[in-house]
Parts: structure tokens; sequence; C-alpha cells
């Protein structure tokens, strides 16, 4: 793999990361917010990845014609979608969101989820982070090789 390719891929991964990261934050953040813009509670967001080719135009047409699967492919956020589960719903009629029943609707973020999500995100980034100095390392050593 060419080294610029190995950086495209690291640094796609990165990108990404740090977007769910994002996600995760605002999820934690507004797990009991009963107001949100859409004028209900926030709904929890995830992200979606796909994986793209980092390759140049030629290459990935002489891959494909050669049956070459092995050409590596970064990974980009496509979407931000909203979480479809159900609503939390508490009894309290003494809360200004209540509905006319008293009963209080919270966003569908569970904290304990959203912990395990970024610890998963945090170590995919450290795990990305870790190819992209050992990248470095042998692109150094190769340079003093040529010493």
């Amino acid at each position: 793999m060419e080294i610029d390719r190995l950086f495209a891929v690291v640094g796609s991964a990165l990108d990404s990361q740090r977007q769910r990261l994002n996600v995760i934050a605002g999820n934690l953040a507004n797990a009991e917010s009963t107001r949100s813009p859409n004028g209900g509670p926030y709904i929890r967001r995830d992200v979606v990845f796909q994986a793209t080719s980092t390759q140049a135009p030629f290459h990935s047409v002489f891959s494909n014609a050669f049956g070459d699967s092995s050409a590596p492919s970064g990974v980009r956020v496509t979407d931000i979608i909203e979480d479809s589960r159900p609503l939390r719903t508490v009894y309290d009629p003494d809360h200004p969101d209540a509905d006319e029943k008293g009963y209080l609707h919270l966003p569908n973020v569970n904290p304990i989820e959203e912990m395990v999500n970024l610890m998963s995100a945090t170590r995919a980034y450290e795990a990305n982070i870790a190819v992209m100095e050992t990248g470095k390392t042998m692109t150094l050593r190769a340079l003093e090789m040529g010493r």
C-alpha cells in the first residue's frame, strides 16, 4: 500500500470517529432534554458509516478488472439518523412539560449505551492513531535506509 493511501484511509477513519464522538456527546448532553427545536423531547441520533474508495480512478478500474479486492478503502459518515425507539415516559404532573395526563416524555437516550458507544469510538480513534504512528515510523525508517 502506498503511504499516501495509508494516511488517506486513516484520516478518513479519524474524521468519521470524530463525528461519531460529537454525536454521542450531543446525545449525552441532551439525555434529559424535554424540549428541542422540533417541539418535543430530544431524539437520540446515530451515525451511518460507509466504506469509500481511496484509490486513483485508473487503479480502481485495473483492480476491478483483475479481481483485486485487497485495495484499501476509507470510511465516511453518510448520514446522521434519528433513533426510532420510543421515548421514555414517566409520571410527573408537576413538570412544566408534562402532558394533560401528567406524563412527561423524555428522550430515548440510554446513558449506559452511550458510554459504551463512547468507549468504542475512543478505542477506534486510538487504534487509527496507532496505525498512523506505525506508518510514520515505517516511512522514516525507509528514508534512513536510503542514506
